[in-house]
C-alpha cells in the first residue's frame, strides 16, 4: 500500500487563484489542501479548486472542503469547485453536500 499523494498547484489572477489538484484528499493529504488554499484566501476574494486530477476524496477530504468553503464565506470570499468529475458529484450528492457548495461545470 502507498502513501496518499496530492499535488497542488496555483494559478493566480487579479482578484482569484485556481488551484488545479492532482492525487487523492484524505486524512495524510488534507492538511496540504488546507494549507493551499488558506495561503490564497489570505490574498484574493475567490478561490477555485479544480478536482479534474482528483481519484479519490475521503471523510476528512470533505471536513475540510467544508471548513474552507465555511472560512471563505465569513471571510466574504468564495470558494468555487469545479470539474468535480462523477466520481465527486456523487460523493456531494449522497452525504446532501452538493447544496452547500458552489460548483460549476467548466473551468475557470
Amino acid at each position: 500500500m502507498t502513501a496518499a499523494h496530492l499535488t497542488v498547484e496555483e494559478t493566480r489572477g487579479d482578484s482569484d487563484a485556481v488551484l488545479a489538484l492532482t492525487g487523492e484528499i484524505d486524512m495524510a493529504t488534507a492538511g496540504d489542501l488546507r494549507a493551499a488554499a488558506d495561503r490564497s484566501m489570505r490574498e484574493v476574494t475567490r478561490v477555485v479548486l479544480d478536482f479534474r486530477g482528483v481519484t479519490f476524496c475521503d471523510s476528512q477530504g470533505l471536513s475540510t472542503l467544508i471548513s474552507l468553503n465555511r472560512q471563505a464565506s465569513e471571510t466574504g470570499g468564495q470558494l468555487v469547485l469545479v470539474n468535480i468529475g462523477d466520481f465527486m458529484a456523487r460523493l456531494l450528492e449522497i452525504t446532501g453536500l452538493r447544496a452547500a457548495f458552489e460548483v460549476e461545470d467548466q473551468p475557470v
